[in-house]
């Protein structure tokens, strides 16, 4: 078998302490590269342990890594997966992802991709992908032959995005729906403090909260949803999710990468960043109109929250601009680069003599 055309190795985590969203970051890109008939296989330490069931039902290989991303105990065993499943590319995402970390992975031979939006390293690795609009080129130091993927043509969508983009072409009806997606990591603890916030202001008529069963407060939220009466809901499952895109006014986000999805559908939004990479997205997304940025969420009061709700709640034409300007800057298709970017590199000639070089030389050349 051609050594380009084999599988793809994902190597990222899913743990309160690093974060869910590497994973789900490594999960879209999963399913664009499956439609180009590439096999995908993750490695990963996870916890819950029941994360390993969303990486299956996508059709996903699972192998358990027993260290977290980083540690030099993990460098040795994600080196044996890549030799062991012969992968044409390894795709690494998370913080304890290092230069040294790359570089040694590309020493065998395979393609080394990395989804970072920090830029706080000098990349060694063959593509660096951010997925969110900052940082941008600038602040990116690369080695030669590392190409970056940045921007909003690569933002990362899932399907269930895609899909509700034709259906939501216009504004819903009144009463006025909101919906609260800041993420499963939330290390501050933000979706029920501003679930309760939205309520408070006494314009919303219902919130959706989308928030998956291992988030840190979901029984919080189940609790406040049981005593709001039918104002408030929790959303977990992707078909849930459908239903409500297509409904909601506006969003509650935290600029991670439901941001852009949500632009893809054309959601107004309201950014409330708990992160400094996060904050810089949101602070992107701002400029180029596809919503407000609040601020940190620790700068960021019931008050401020208010205003901000009335005041986009209360100008039609404000939340019409901002519908326009997400779905002419997000069209749903980052995934798809990304893997044609992978493609070329995986079959340029250079690498392609390599991949077809013999383990040993013949003697007379040796010689």
């Amino acid at each position: 078998m051609d050594a380009t055309r084999g599988p793809i190795l994902f190597r990222c985590d899913g743990t309160p302490g690093g974060g869910w969203e590497p994973l789900y970051q490594c999960l879209s890109l999963a399913a664009a590269l499956q439609r180009r008939r590439r096999g995908t296989h993750f490695f990963s330490y996870l916890e819950p342990l029941s994360l390993a069931t969303a990486i299956n039902r996508a059709n996903n290989d699972w192998a358990p890594a027993e260290h977290p991303l980083g540690e030099p105990a993990d460098l040795d065993a994600t080196i044996a997966q890549v030799r062991k499943l012969n992968a044409a590319a390894v795709v690494v995402a998370g913080p304890g992802m290092t230069a040294d970390y790359l570089a040694a992975l590309r020493e065998t031979g395979t393609l080394v991709a990395a989804f970072d939006s920090t830029a706080a390293m000098t990349f060694p690795c063959d593509l660096v992908v951010n997925p969110l609009l900052a940082p941008g080129k600038k602040p990116y130091r690369v080695r030669p032959g590392c190409q970056r993927l940045l921007g909003h043509r690569f933002a990362l969508c899932r399907g269930v995005f895609r899909r509700q983009r034709t259906i939501r072409a216009t504004e819903p009806p009144a009463p006025f729906r909101a919906l609260v997606a800041v993420g499963d990591d939330d290390p501050a603890g933000e979706v029920v403090t501003r679930t309760e916030q939205l309520l408070a202001t006494g314009k919303v008529a219902k919130v959706s909260v989308a928030a998956r069963t291992h988030h840190p407060r979901y029984d919080d939220l189940l609790e406040l949803a049981d005593g709001s009466g039918g104002k408030v809901e929790v959303v977990t499952e992707a078909k849930e999710l459908m239903t409500r895109l297509v409904r909601v006014h506006f969003a509650v986000t935290a600029g991670d990468m439901w941001s852009p999805e949500l632009g893809v559908v054309g959601i107004p939004q309201l950014i409330i960043s708990q992160t400094a990479r996060h904050g810089l997205s949101g602070k992107k997304m701002d400029d180029e109109g596809v919503g407000t940025f609040l601020g940190d969420a620790r700068d960021v009061s019931a008050g401020h929250l208010a205003e901000a709700v009335d005041a986009l709640l209360d100008d039609p034409m404000e939340r019409k601009g901002m519908t326009r300007c997400a779905r002419n800057l997000f069209d749903g298709r980052g995934p798809d680069r990304i893997v044609n970017g992978l493609e070329v590199l995986l079959h340029a000639p250079a690498r392609r003599g390599a991949a077809t070089m013999p383990a040993t030389l013949p003697l007379r050349l040796a010689a």
